[in-house]
């Protein structure tokens, strides 16, 4: 009778009778809010799909033009340690107008530049080559 008032009260609280395991002798029953449960179990299954992420890398382009100031190099290039600490690839753009592609060897000199203030991170997977008005630069963490 006792068990009868409790599954009363259990189910006025919003609690259902959920069959645990029905293969065992006698089958185990629990007293539970089945749709919590549910929402805990997705809830868990998405968890684990988001941490398998980070199994493969991201490409992170940066862009940059050969007359970019030294400041805002600096500043392209923190961010490409943050990407890079965080297991992306980085490519580095360089584009080129006009009369700048008179000047390739600027933009090559600060490719290597930048693949140089990488080093101790990064290593070079591509190296800085010219694909018509644009010159890339692809780095991968060590």
């Amino acid at each position: 009778m006792e068990r009868y008032e409790a599954l009363g009260k259990a189910r006025e609280a919003g609690l259902n009778l959920v069959e645990v395991d029905p293969k065992s002798d006698p089958p185990v029953c629990r007293i539970m809010d089945y749709g919590k449960w549910l929402y805990e179990q997705k809830r868990r299954i998405r968890e684990s799909r988001r941490s398998g992420q980070h199994h493969y890398s991201i490409l992170k382009e940066i862009r940059l033009r050969p007359e970019t100031d030294k400041h805002d190099l600096a500043v392209k290039l923190n961010h490409a340690r943050e990407f890079l600490e965080r297991g992306h690839k980085v490519q580095f753009t360089m584009f080129f107008r006009g009369r700048q592609m008179l000047h390739q060897d600027r933009g090559y000199a600060m490719l290597n530049e930048i693949a140089e203030s990488m080093e101790d991170l990064a290593k070079v997977e591509r190296p800085s080559r010219m694909a018509n008005r644009r010159m890339t630069l692809l780095l991968v963490p060590k």
